[in-house]
């Protein structure tokens, strides 16, 4: 049955005051052998004395547990749970406890990029790294709340195996996590969605942010908190790919004609301006038009314009 208190609190000593007394129980039953030994008769309390002593030293020797930084033992009493023990150092425990071992360390997972579809539809591929670790609260659900087939573990040790079944778990529950994310945002602003909506290649910390808030919620049943979460690789599927670098290429050079066309208008206008007011030349309208379309076709050309010199009069 689940304990309210996850912090185990039974029997504990420090485990150096618990090898001095361990070395004078077997130290007692030597001593009390050699007496039994030197004795002319038979002495049934002296016998009892010496199996007591060596029985209880054997049984303290298995309740020695030491704990690096960052680690903790869930102990349980005949199956039950008593709670967890984080406190580092070398320690002496209830010996009929069992204990499993647990990593409280950080961890890195790389979910290689997989193919989805964004907002808008379009196939894309999408990875993600994230950095997790398992909560000091949630050692509990960690060891009893997530399992494995006990063919994919049957292999390797039990504090291993318990590693692997929470990365295992932290893998898939990220991507399908990335998955529904992703599908909640279009590529870029280009994948028909509306003016100033968060997109996946533009959103940055906010679509982290909210990645890292979907994998808490999904993770929070084993007892996992993730540190951080970012996306790692972003691009369209190969089989769009080139569609869309057209389209990008296309767009990219529809904004380049504006400005070009933009800033060609001002200075045509700039020019008829200063021609007007400084009195150079006296233009018509046709003669204003053909000069407009002279300068525009100059200043919006690919190439460079060929010019040509008119030797005659204004007026033919």
């Amino acid at each position: 049955m689940k304990n309210s208190n996850y912090t185990y609190s039974g029997w504990k000593m420090n485990g150096f005051l618990a090898l001095a007394i361990n070395l004078a129980l077997v130290g007692i039953a030597v001593w009390l052998f050699i007496e039994l030994v030197n004795r002319d008769e038979f002495n049934g309390v002296i016998f009892a004395g010496v199996w007591v002593a060596v029985i209880a030293a054997i049984i303290m020797a298995c309740g020695y547990k030491m704990l690096e930084p960052n680690e903790a033992r869930v102990l349980l009493f005949f199956g039950n749970y008593r709670g967890t023990f984080y406190q580092t150092g070398y320690w002496w425990l209830n010996p009929f406890m069992s204990a499993k071992k647990l990593s409280l360390r950080a961890r890195n997972l790389n979910v290689d990029p997989i193919k989805v579809n964004d907002k808008a539809g379009n196939p894309i591929l999408i990875g993600l790294v994230l950095v997790w670790k398992i909560k000091n609260e949630g050692a509990y659900k960690a060891v009893f709340e997530i399992d494995a087939p006990v063919e994919a573990t049957a292999t390797v040790s039990s504090s291993t195996t318990r590693m692997n079944i929470l990365e295992n778990f932290v893998a898939v529950q990220s991507d399908s996590a990335l998955r529904q994310v992703a599908g909640m945002y279009a590529y870029d602003e280009n994948s028909n969605n509306g003016d100033g909506e968060i997109t996946l290649r533009s959103g940055g910390d906010e679509i982290n942010d909210r990645l890292t808030d979907e994998l808490n919620e999904r993770l929070a049943m084993a007892g996992i908190e993730v540190m951080e979460a970012r996306l790692n690789y972003l691009a369209y599927a190969p089989e769009i790919a080139a569609a869309m670098l057209r389209r990008q290429q296309a767009d990219a050079i529809i904004s380049a004609r504006e400005k070009i066309v933009e800033g060609a208008v001002s200075m045509v206008k700039i020019a008829l301006e200063r021609l007007s007011t400084e009195d150079v030349v006296e233009l018509d309208e046709e003669r204003k038009a053909a000069m407009v379309s002279n300068l525009l076709v100059v200043l919006c050309a690919d190439e460079a314009a060929q010019p040509v010199v008119n030797t005659g009069t204004l007026h033919n």
